[in-house]
């Protein structure tokens, strides 16, 4: 594949990636870490970019994806860890999420806000969604060519203004989390992008536009399929960290509650009334690609398990239920999605690095299983905690866990659960030796 090729899949990748939530994160940490940015952004890039890119890695060396990969636990979890990450990821959550958000930051600030124009807003908007996902080897060049330039100028206009006007000289102190420990608190904030499970949805429209591109080796899939994620994060890096440094310098401006609030003060500050419209461009676009990559993952795993029903109907129907959601009933959807995510997170990182040392223990499924077991636990735990429930004295026992206040508490049983797994193994393939310790005890 030519060079100009390999560089629109990776705009496209990074255009998929880059949603209304990736805006949001960095200026509020950056107005946050103050002082501490560049350790704060060091840590957010870590997880926000670097996770994706191992997802991306593992799922190039896996035949059949996503599916494939979890299904080294059991096919029929492989089925069921698959459907529930699309679905939750993409029309119970991050389709409609991002087309509302959309709606509130390119639309309704210019409007009266009205049930009836958050109807035809997403009607067009998801009308616009299924046209360019419903012929993916056009995608490249819609995205690749057009929408994701467009994204990057307005993005350069507002950060190069703002690099050149937004100068406070002191920089304002780092607020106490990222006073104490700025690297692990943007580790954290990157990690809670959950763009990992983005990645391993995205991962089969790449592999699929790749194959429409012309790419069937093996080892030729995978060195464009790096190409592009390596495109794509050093494209994240770039506007993570252009965007967190606007953060830093409207710090020394005021307080802010979240960064959308920050990001639409930038640019009334930097460009007037036109700073509204600018900003909802940006967002409007950022929104579109996502939900576009969404829709196409979405449509290409469901027609890989339901191969009679076209790949056309199943994101006419995908795009007709985010509509709906986005309309109707998006806060509930919301309740519901979110702890499938938080229970399905953890699982997909365990996933993914076990899959990087699949050689050393011959792919043997009891470390998968070992690992996967007891990071489950701790998956549902933390699921059925974000539904509201309470478990009285477990709550105590799960709240001593290693990191378990961070919200990372899954790490150490994944590590005892391998260890476990991987005793097995060696027990299994060397039976006469642990019967000849044994014997000798």
């Amino acid at each position: 594949m030519n060079k100009s090729r390999t560089l629109f899949v990776g705009l496209m990748l990074f255009s998929m990636f880059f949603g209304a939530g990736n805006l949001i994160f960095p200026p509020f940490l950056g107005a946050n870490a103050g002082t501490n940015f560049p350790l704060a952004i060091a840590g957010f890039i870590v997880t926000a970019v670097g996770l994706p890119l191992l997802v991306l890695t593992a799922l190039s060396f896996v035949k059949g994806g996503a599916r494939t990969l979890a299904g080294r636990i059991h096919p029929i979890f492989g089925l069921v860890f698959t459907v529930i990450v699309y679905l939750s990821i993409g029309p119970f959550l991050g389709i409609p999420r991002n087309a509302t958000l959309a709606y509130e930051m390119g639309l309704k600030p210019f409007i009266a806000d009205s049930s009836v124009a958050l109807f035809g807003f997403t009607a067009v908007f998801f009308l616009l969604v299924f046209l360019v996902s419903l012929n993916q080897s056009k995608m490249v060049d819609l995205m690749g060519k057009i929408i994701t330039p467009l994204l990057l100028l307005s993005m350069i206009v507002l950060v190069v203004t703002g690099f050149m006007q937004l100068k406070n000289g002191s920089l304002a102190p780092s607020t106490l989390e990222y006073e104490q420990s700025p690297f692990l608190k943007g580790f954290l904030e990157g990690y809670n992008t959950m763009d990992a499970l983005a990645a391993l949805a995205f991962g089969i429209v790449i592999l699929t536009t790749l194959k429409q591109q012309g790419v069937s080796d093996g080892k030729m899939m995978r060195r464009e399929m790096l190409k592009a994620g390596l495109l794509a994060g050093f494209l994240l890096t770039v506007v993570y960290c252009s965007l967190g440094y606007i953060g830093v310098e409207m710090a020394g401006v005021g307080s802010f509650e979240n960064g959308s609030v920050l990001l639409t003060a930038a640019s009334s500050l930097l460009f007037g009334q036109w700073g509204n419209l600018l900003l909802g461009i940006i967002f409007v676009l950022a929104c579109f690609t996502t939900c576009v990559g969404l829709v196409s993952a979405c449509g290409n795993y469901f027609h890989s398990l339901l191969p009679k029903a076209s790949y056309k109907k199943i994101a006419l129907f995908f795009t007709f239920i985010s509509f709906g959601l986005a309309n109707f009933g998006l806060n509930t959807i919301l309740s519901v999605s979110v702890p499938f995510l938080v229970a399905t997170y953890s699982l997909t990182i365990v996933l993914i690095v076990l899959s990087f040392f699949h050689p050393l223990f011959g792919g043997s499924s009891y470390v998968y299983v070992g690992a996967i077991t007891l990071t489950g636990i701790v998956a549902v735990y933390d699921g059925l905690k974000a539904f509201g429930f309470k478990f009285g004295i477990f709550d105590t026992f799960m709240g001593y866990l290693p990191f378990a206040e961070l919200g990372l508490g899954w790490i150490v049983p994944s590590l005892v659960g391998t260890a476990i797994g991987y005793g097995l193994y060696v027990m299994k393939r060397n039976p006469m030796i642990i019967q000849k310790q044994t014997l000798e005890k």
